[in-house]
């Protein structure tokens, strides 16, 4: 039998609390910073981290913990869309901030990192649409890419670059992030596989393209599945990702990167 996550999802709305608290704190910050490229993408960020922390969902099979209109698989996507552009956007920007030394390669990936995850929206809102889980998948394979790149480039620009000042510790962040998310992010593949296999069958439907993709909409805005079991919200590894994307790790690394960018 499923584990109940009634408790955990509410404690979610504790980390939309705080960033609520990153929200308001980093406008005060961006009075000492032009820099808008990276202070406005962390407020995205905490915004609609807030979002999800208060009305959390879960799109496969449209997952709610609250029946409200705020609890939309559409607008939710939508936000989250905004968000995670922004997010990567922010850290691709921090890569060429510490690049003093402008080395070319550094600045490609790190907007490559930018496209792919543009690339990764496509591949979640046709998840959601069309209701085929092999996309998730894909999406999330798009985050390793992102991940393993930014890794890649911050080691690099902490064993050959010394101007840095305090905001080396940035990229010792990045190395450490890297290090624990990749291999946790390769169990999440392994369960998403599996859930699009055992889902394969069930989604399969000789419908046109385009009734597909209105059913998804419909689907995507107006249906709300009220579920507090472990198995609808993706077991330990599901609880894992909301609690370390919407409510910890990613908020407090965010905040953490623009108070020490904007100190100088």
């Amino acid at each position: 039998m499923s584990a109940d996550y009634t408790i955990e999802l509410w404690l979610l709305k504790l980390g939309g609390v705080l960033n609520l608290y990153f929200l308001v704190d980093s406008r005060l910050l961006a009075s000492r910073v032009e820099d808008a490229y990276l202070v406005l993408p962390a407020q995205i960020l905490f915004a609609v981290s807030a979002y999800r922390c208060f009305f959390p969902v879960r799109y496969e099979h449209n997952v709610v913990l609250h029946d409200s209109i705020l609890s939309s698989i559409f607008v939710t996507r939508l936000f989250a869309t905004f968000s995670e552009i922004a997010c990567v956007f922010m850290f691709s920007h921090v890569l060429r901030v510490l690049n003093v030394e402008h080395v070319e390669w550094v600045t490609v990936v790190s907007w490559l990192m930018v496209a792919q995850v543009v690339i990764s929206q496509g591949f979640v809102w046709t998840a959601i649409l069309v209701e085929q889980f092999e996309y998730y998948f894909y999406e999330e394979l798009g985050w390793v890419f992102v991940f393993a790149v930014n890794t890649i480039a911050s080691a690099y620009l902490y064993l050959t670059i010394e101007a840095f000042g305090g905001r080396k510790v940035l990229l010792l962040l990045n190395l450490l992030f890297g290090i624990l998310y990749l291999p946790w992010q390769t169990m999440h593949l392994v369960s998403l596989r599996a859930e699009a296999a055992g889902n394969a069958d069930q989604h399969a439907s000789s419908l046109p393209m385009s009734t597909r993709l209105a059913n998804g909409l419909h689907r995507a805005v107006n249906v709300k599945n009220r579920r507090t079991d472990g198995h609808s919200w993706g077991g330990i590894i599901g609880l894992t990702w909301m609690a370390a994307y919407w409510a910890t790790l990613i908020p407090m690394w965010t905040y953490y990167i623009v108070r020490v960018l904007c100190s100088g």
